[in-house]
């Protein structure tokens, strides 16, 4: 039995891909690592068919033609063995010790008496040339090294404290009962990754090590804020299939909720200041339409996102409050260091 599948989506990857596989299959026969080549036109397939060679029983190489990131995962998650299921991109990691502690952690709770959904761990901004790495942690928030429910959450995430696709964990089963279908050759979809299975977790486990280290510097990264300009659409779209995968027949819990509501939340600004920042007609135009269609799925979620602080800034009127809403994410992206 492999306690965790790690899916690893690549898509011309071979100038960094091997890091994220060599911090994985030192797991061994515990691991089973899927290396989801998506249709690339580099060494890409040609190292991770290397790696399962050398790594039989750990690694497989799976080729496919080019769906995009969302297309790379659901092929992850439906050839996934383990008990439990985590996305590494290639362009990232899992640090050595931490994931130690993680497997031992799943392999504890699988031999106990209780089903664990969801692992939760820390992420580390990995931004090229800073000094000083950001992570985000929720020691404030969650109990630790133990299997909790949403009513044991000793307090609400603070605003600058989000949960990513970075620092969960899934067990694979909830992944697949959940009905998270990926859009294809469609970026950001980690967001609905993160997001759709929340509504259906019941038990979670925080562990407070930095697991995964987010690179984040490349020019041509899909999170590098001018290609996010240039990909608003799709930006819009995952905000839309966010919003469609709300439960609130499931989200009953107020700390559940608060947690989940949280993260729309961000998902919202973020797309509402793209949109700011682009600033014609058209965008703005755009922006009215996202919070329309929040407001005709479900009143109650639009009233609780637009009574947040983001969400009344967001919407101070004319080009003044425009600005204020623009300036006041440039505080922000600067004290929290990302793109």
């Amino acid at each position: 039995m492999k306690i965790l599948t790690v899916i690893i989506p690549c898509y011309n990857s071979e100038a960094y891909m091997k890091k994220a596989i060599d911090h994985v299959v030192v797991g061994g026969d515990d691991v089973e690592v899927l290396i989801v080549d998506d249709g690339s036109k580099d060494r890409t397939l040609e190292i991770a068919q290397d790696y399962e060679a050398r790594y039989p029983g750990i690694v497989r190489a799976i080729h496919q033609e080019n769906k995009g990131h969302g297309g790379a995962v659901n092929t992850g998650v439906r050839e996934a063995s383990g008990v439990y299921c985590k996305v590494c991109d290639s362009d990232d990691y899992l640090d050595y010790d931490s994931f130690m502690q993680v497997l031992e952690v799943l392999r504890k709770v699988i031999a106990g008496p209780r089903t664990l959904d969801v692992l939760i761990s820390n992420y580390i901004y990995d931004k090229q040339g800073a000094r000083k790495k950001r992570g985000m942690s929720y020691g404030e928030s969650f109990p630790e090294d133990r299997v909790f429910t949403w009513d044991e959450i000793k307090k609400p995430l603070r605003p600058n404290k989000y949960v990513l696709m970075h620092s969960l964990t899934y067990r694979t089963e909830l992944l697949r009962e959940c009905g998270m279908i990926l859009p294809e050759h469609t970026f950001y979809v980690d967001n609905i990754v993160a997001y759709v299975p929340l509504m259906y977790v019941k038990t979670l486990y925080y562990l407070n090590v930095p697991l995964y280290w987010y690179f984040i510097g490349r020019d041509d990264q899909s999170v590098n804020e001018t290609v996010m300009t240039g990909r608003i659409d799709q930006q819009i779209r995952v905000n839309k299939l966010m919003i469609d995968g709300y439960r609130p027949d499931l989200v009953r819990n107020r700390n559940q909720m608060m947690v989940v509501d949280h993260y729309l939340s961000i998902i919202m600004t973020v797309t509402s200041i793209l949109l700011l920042r682009i600033g014609t007609k058209e965008a703005l135009d755009q922006k009215k339409e996202l919070w329309s269609y929040l407001r005709k799925k479900d009143g109650r979620l639009y009233q609780r996102m637009r009574r947040t602080i983001l969400g009344r800034a967001l919407h101070l009127p004319g080009k003044a409050g425009r600005k204020v809403v623009v300036e006041l994410y440039r505080v922000v992206q600067r004290l929290y260091g990302f793109n």
